[in-house]
């Protein structure tokens, strides 16, 4: 009996690690390289949003419409699709919103985040549901997190503070818009991406289109 409990608890212990260590990654893939980000458990809606588009061709070929040197790379919009060189881009989406997932993530370098409207068209701070952006941010030190958990009411972890520091990113940015993911290989891609040249509202000037795959490790 004692035996067929021992091999129940290591067979139960084998599946939580298992289940535990699964997790979903999407690859996208640009003309500057691939870009490989993790979405976060702890976002299930935006994460489950973002699977279904992918998994829809939903992303295939948009364009990162806009990309804002040492501030974020942005993407998503429908409309880009077969959208002229003048268009101007983001405002599209597919035809509903998100209610924000505040807390799981903050805006280092890399992370993944939900694109939304302004406060004042947007007071309850809902995502976009399809456009997203990737941080590429700015050098961050202690007093500006200071700063920022003051303003925003936060509190950052040590692990935090010290992903900070090291990559940069946006603090302002936390609390405000919803990240659900960060990138784990492909920094030195957004890097390169960062640097294109853009035109009005920001829209590069060579188009710069997606494709997007789901990866379940």
């Amino acid at each position: 009996m004692m035996r067929i409990l021992l091999l129940l608890t290591a067979l139960l212990g084998t599946l939580a690690a298992t289940a535990q260590e699964k997790r979903t990654y999407a690859r996208l893939t640009t003309p500057y390289g691939d870009i490989k980000v993790l979405l976060y458990d702890n976002t299930p809606r935006h994460r489950d949003n973002f699977v279904k588009l992918a998994e829809e061709g939903f992303y295939d070929q948009l364009m990162f419409h806009r990309i804002i040197e040492n501030f974020i790379v942005q993407g998503g919009d429908p409309d880009s699709r077969n959208a002229n060189p003048v268009q101007a881009l983001g405002t599209g989406g597919p035809g509903y919103l998100l209610d924000p997932e505040f807390g799981a993530g903050v805006h280092i370098r890399g992370a993944l985040a939900a694109a939304r409207q302004d406060d004042e068209r947007n007071p309850e701070k809902k995502s976009s549901g399809s456009q997203f952006y990737l941080v590429q941010g700015e050098p961050v030190t202690d007093a500006d997190l200071d700063h920022w958990e003051a303003e925003r009411k936060i509190r950052y972890t040590p692990e935090q503070r010290a992903r900070y520091k090291e990559l940069g990113g946006l603090p302002y940015l936390d609390n405000e818009y919803t990240v659900f993911g960060e990138v784990v290989e492909g920094l030195d891609v957004l890097e390169r991406m960062s640097h294109a040249a853009t035109a009005r509202l920001y829209r590069p000037v060579e188009d710069t289109r997606m494709i997007v795959r789901i990866l379940r490790e």
